[in-house]
């Protein structure tokens, strides 16, 4: 199956007007709306979609009370589309929707749509880096900060689901779906990577009670390390509250920080995952803290010499 990714999450939230602002100072920007509801994009097109929990435009709420109502997949094409549609039509619904995606539940009892990919090109540079030993990355008198920069969202990367089952939720997305396995954290779940695509992964599953089952995290990637941390102590700035972050995976090598917000699970800013295909040999490590990260930072308020030494001077 030739599924790229993750085109758009979908959730039904209680204040909108919250949810807007928070899409917004994440760096998405408002598109308009679909059959689902209003559309947040990141610069290729991919989105975050909102709408209000009570909209008859929403499937049914999870019995969990997570505010997550669908996820759609991006496919290359019209015929894999067709392959989709009649591989999970043998033994479940499919709907066939008036934008031309299909619709179906997986085996976790959340609803998948799945469409042709239309996302935009982007033609960005990624982050330079001057190293001795190596050809410079950037020219000479090319400044490698600059303080108006604004980092965007580039793409949906990936995200995490809370699932009852977890070996009956991967084997769904493996076996049906054409997804495998690249890491996997024992006691927790595995990273999934789709067909269509060399990143790590574009989807963590999570074992969890059923009463927790849902959205626990969505990821956009952004230029570099320098722009999660620039984009995330700007949205601190702005009063958010962090989570977790920031720092930098194990599992995928991605930089992270990650943010509470008001549609239920948190958002993450990301940069740097690994490529991987099929020659890669699956890793697996214990579900703690030590190997998640390779390092976490703290934040704290800026220093500036002002008025005596720097604190720790003369140690």
């Amino acid at each position: 199956m030739n599924i790229i990714g993750p085109d758009a999450l979908v959730f039904g939230v209680d204040d909108l007007a919250a949810a807007r602002r928070y899409l917004s100072d994440f760096g998405l920007q408002p598109a308009g709306a679909d059959l689902d509801g209003e559309r947040f994009e990141a610069l290729d097109g991919t989105a975050v979609v909102i709408a209000h929990k009570d909209a008859a435009s929403l499937p049914p709420p999870l019995e969990s009370g997570n505010l997550l109502r669908k996820t759609v997949y991006a496919v290359a094409d019209s015929a894999t589309l067709v392959a989709i549609g009649g591989e999970l039509g043998r033994d479940r619904e499919v709907r066939h929707l008036a934008d031309g995606s299909i619709q179906a539940m997986d085996d976790s009892g959340l609803v998948l749509g799945f469409k042709v990919a239309a996302r935009r090109p982007i033609d960005l540079p990624a982050e330079a880096v001057n190293a001795p030993g190596a050809k410079p990355q950037r020219a000479v008198n090319q400044p490698g900060v600059h303080e108006q920069q604004d980092p965007r969202p580039r793409t949906l990367s990936h995200f995490a689901l809370f699932v009852p089952d977890c070996a009956r939720a991967e084997a769904f997305y493996v076996q049906r779906l054409g997804f495998r396995c690249t890491d996997r954290l024992v006691g927790a779940g595995p990273f999934l990577q789709p067909g269509g695509t060399l990143e790590h992964h574009t989807l963590f599953l999570i074992q969890t009670p059923p009463h927790m089952k849902g959205m626990e995290h969505v990821a956009f990637h952004l230029g570099g390390p320098h722009e999660v941390l620039t984009a995330g102590t700007r949205f601190t700035q702005k009063g958010y509250q962090s989570f977790w972050g920031p720092g930098r995976h194990t599992f995928g090598s991605n930089w992270f920080w990650y943010f509470h917000s008001p549609l239920g699970c948190r958002f993450e800013y990301d940069a740097d995952m690994d490529l991987v295909d099929g020659s890669w040999t699956p890793r697996e490590k214990p579900a703690v803290a030590d190997s998640t990260q390779v390092y976490l930072f703290q934040a704290r308020e800026k220093w500036a010499p002002v008025g005596g030494p720097p604190p720790g001077a003369g140690h």
